[in-house]
């Protein structure tokens, strides 16, 4: 029963969590056109420097989410109620102090913008709209903490029709205020309301599942409120040098560049973001459903679990890298123009990032639901200590692909090979050599078919949509073909046929 219901919450929460992304991806392309098209380049570079420098404060980021859904799985599995509603109301003060903090640092960055921004041209009330960013950060921790029962509970789909109504809303209304009033002021104020909105509905919906949580006489023991804070720590840590090791481009490309740069950037960032968005449903959905077998199943299928995660995350990243690879200069070629189109260094170094990003994603997702993020947290200390080295030289040298190829870089000599390691030694009981060796063989499919195709494609010219929907089908028919191709013949890929196809057809005999 607890194997379908995991089954069930998580293919709810995949479609709802996809839908949510892709009309997000797509209202997203519509407002970034609107917004170039009214307000220009500079505002665009204002807008993603901003959205950066506050990255390092959001609720998000910091994970404090991953700890929340990490501390509720047991009592949710047990159904012990008073401990989640001394859980809720411990974090309700956490938040609340978070809150403060944020705003109080914050407000504390002020002096340091004047350093951060490089425009050739001023822009007027920039110290206003850093302080509507600022807002907007702060009321994303209102009421949040109440929703973190709904994520651990595997049932995010309930607030993801939330998110939707809102978001299509919120973009309808921006549009409108840029197209009639050509104010960016009343622009940024709009997601202050979104963000609101959103975490009060989710609140009450939390409220209306689980009606203990609005008890405020249990507590947690000493003890206990010890090992959250300590995993909070933990998380902090580990999220916040996680930040600095993405977080820190722009702002590095706006000091180094220009922040008319870090807007044309931006583009970039929002076709992969989405993406990767889209990526992550799948796996923070299946995050929880790990926190619930973790407790639940026994070691073996725990691991099976993680081997066709891992299968199904490596033949994505490979398909989907050599899509993006062959076509994201096309796409934003025909979107906004030469003007705003990246060399083919920076091009090759955005790919190799996205890449690493995305065949780690079922190692995250164990990290998290086992609570390894514990023992990982120096190591991306490291990581971002070592990439904010080597971005300021590679910026000062190579300009913007300098700055990106130093997170290519920092991301592979330390975390990529560091946290599989620490995952199967200490959760699996297994050797890594397996794992590596299937990376590496990934690596080289993914990035000879990327070699391929730009061969092939060299002499192309690309002017129009019909061209670049041909160039896309055949670019992913070729990378399907040769990924597939040589999945099939492996061990890896017969995990998914058994654990799946398989089961059904003999269910379907009996």
């Amino acid at each position: 029963m607890q194997s379908e219901s995991r089954k069930w919450n998580l293919a709810k929460n995949v479609i709802f969590g996809y839908l949510n992304q892709i009309l997000s991806l797509g209202l997203n392309f519509i407002g970034r056109t609107v917004f170039i098209l009214i307000l220009g380049r500079e505002y665009l570079g204002i807008n993603g420097l901003f959205s950066d420098v506050l990255t390092m404060l959001s609720m998000a980021d910091l994970g404090f989410g991953i700890a929340m859904s990490y501390s509720f799985y047991k009592p949710i599995a047990n159904q012990d109620k008073e401990k989640i509603a001394a859980l809720i109301h411990f974090y309700k003060r956490v938040y609340i102090l978070i809150a403060c903090a944020t705003a109080v640092i914050g407000v504390m960055l002020v002096p340091f913008l004047k350093y951060i921004i490089n425009m050739d041209s001023d822009i007027p009330y920039l110290l206003y709209y850093y302080l509507l960013f600022l807002a907007n950060t702060i009321v994303s921790y209102f009421f949040v903490y109440k929703t973190s029962i709904i994520n651990a509970s595997q049932k995010n789909y309930l607030i993801s029709k939330y998110q939707i109504i809102i978001r299509l809303v919120q973009t309808i209304v921006q549009i409108c205020v840029l197209v009639v009033f050509r104010n960016y002021f009343i622009y940024l104020f709009i997601p202050i309301i979104g963000t609101l909105a959103n975490n009060l509905l989710a609140s009450h919906k939390a409220e209306q599942l689980y009606p203990e949580i609005r008890s405020q006489n249990n507590q947690l023991d000493s003890a206990q409120k010890k090992e959250i804070t300590e995993n909070m720590k933990s998380v902090f840590l580990y999220k916040i040098s996680s930040t600095f090791l993405t977080g820190t481009d722009n702002m590095l490309i706006s000091v180094i560049i220009g922040t008319v740069w870090v807007g044309i950037y931006s583009n970039y960032n929002l076709i992969l973001n989405g993406i990767n968005s889209v990526l992550a449903v799948l796996f923070n959905s299946v995050t929880a459903s790990v926190g619930n077998l973790v407790v639940t199943e026994n070691e073996e299928k725990r691991y099976e679990v993680f081997q066709t995660m891992n299968v199904i995350s490596l033949i994505l990243a490979a398909v989907i890298t050599i899509v993006i690879s062959a076509v994201i200069n096309d796409l934003v070629f025909l979107w906004l123009g030469a003007e705003y189109v990246l060399s083919n260094a920076i091009r090759i170094a955005i790919v190799c990032n996205f890449y690493l990003a995305n065949i780690l994603r079922p190692i995250w997702s164990y990290r998290e639901a086992t609570g390894l993020y514990t023992k990982t947290k120096y190591i991306m200390v490291i990581a971002a200590a070592f990439n904010l080295i080597l971005s300021i030289v590679g910026g000062y040298l190579y300009g913007i692909a300098g700055i990106i190829f130093a997170s290519v870089i920092s991301r592979v000599s330390t975390y990529c090979w560091y946290e599989p390691q620490l995952l199967f030694h200490i959760y699996f009981k297994k050797k890594t050599f397996a794992y590596y060796l299937a990376v590496l063989k990934n690596m080289l499919i993914t990035f000879g078919v990327c070699i391929l195709i730009d061969v092939l494609s060299r002499n192309a010219c690309i002017d129009s949509w019909w061209k670049l929907a041909v160039k896309l089908l055949w670019t992913g028919a070729l990378s399907l073909i040769c990924v597939l191709g040589y999945y099939s013949r492996t061990s890896e890929f017969k995990i998914i046929w058994n654990v799946y196809f398989y089961k059904k057809i003999e269910k379907k005999k009996h």
